[in-house]
């Protein structure tokens, strides 16, 4: 599509980069794009957000205007995706949200997971598909670990993978260190465990156990094109992801992972998500709990 370069649709005020603002055209331009690689609907009430988020990246590009950041997208798309969605997009995230679900995996589904896959030879494996900075899959981490150990099977090929699109949310994953005061979700108990506290430098924070690290694997990937892996998965969470999405692309995303899960597999999604109309390939069995069905 073709946009406008700097123009009355694109102007910029003289108090500075803050007040440039984003004209009619460009904001076309963005939505089309954001929705064709991100599946992410931009209505004009997210107009002004779009702008003052976007001002950071026209500064950290050196960009005179959005006219130009269009123009930066239309030549490189795939390399600032990964920036345009860490903008956009709100990454609201803590250990041990929504602990039910945690809870269900622990009680219930892990270890008969793990009784069924030690007598027939299977695999675990757990995907958190829009992880954001690493605390869903550490969480889950520190859950799978101690039901292993608990049922005598530390040694099992049990595998998290978890996946974003944003830059700056995988580095933070994959260093997997946090502020002491972003531990609130983790029990006294398990923060003595699984965090190890920093010093000097790193005063004020926790790095996660390394038992942890080889639990989980960090990659990038986008949820609307190709997936490399083939699972199956016993599990996938994706919550707090699909509210960004419309209802055709959430219809796509439910069937391929329904496609990856096992017979009887598990789909988490956020407490303000649901299959309702969208997805008759799983049961609901608890709160935002849906088992794979057949």
């Amino acid at each position: 599509m073709a946009v406008a370069t700097a123009s009355a649709s694109s102007s910029k005020a003289p108090s500075g980069d803050d007040a440039i603002l984003l004209g009619d055209a460009e904001f076309r331009f963005l939505r089309d794009f954001v929705y064709e690689h991100l599946g992410i609907s931009l209505g004009e009430h997210k107009r002004q957000l779009v702008q003052g988020r976007l001002a950071r990246r026209l500064r950290a590009l050196r960009l005179p205007d959005y006219a130009a950041y269009c123009e930066f997208l239309r030549s490189d798309p795939a390399g600032e995706l990964g920036e345009l969605a860490s903008v956009i997009s709100t990454n609201v995230t803590s250990f041990f949200r929504e602990p039910h679900h945690y809870e269900l995996m622990e009680k219930q589904l892990l270890p008969q997971w793990i009784k069924k896959k030690r007598s027939e030879g299977g695999r675990l494996r757990i995907w958190s598909a829009g992880c954001s900075t690493g605390e869903e899959p550490y969480a889950m981490a520190m859950v799978l670990a101690e039901v292993l150990e608990q049922c005598g099977a530390s040694g099992m090929d049990a595998k998290i993978l978890a996946t974003d699109l944003s830059p700056q949310a995988l580095d933070q994953a994959r260093n997997g260190v946090y502020a002491l005061d972003k531990l609130g979700g983790i029990s006294e108990e398990r923060r003595r465990r699984w965090m190890m506290r920093g010093a000097g430098e790193y005063e004020g924070y926790a790095c996660v156990h390394p038992r942890l690290r080889e639990l989980v694997t960090v990659q990038p990937l986008n949820l609307l094109h190709e997936w490399p892996m083939r699972g199956p998965f016993d599990a996938i969470f994706c919550r707090n992801v699909v509210i960004y999405f419309d209802q055709p692309t959430k219809q796509r995303l439910f069937s391929r992972y329904a496609a990856l899960l096992s017979a009887g597999g598990y789909l988490f999604l956020g407490h303000s998500e649901s299959l309702h109309g969208i997805n008759e390939d799983f049961e609901l069995v608890g709160r935002t709990a849906y088992r794979k069905r057949g």
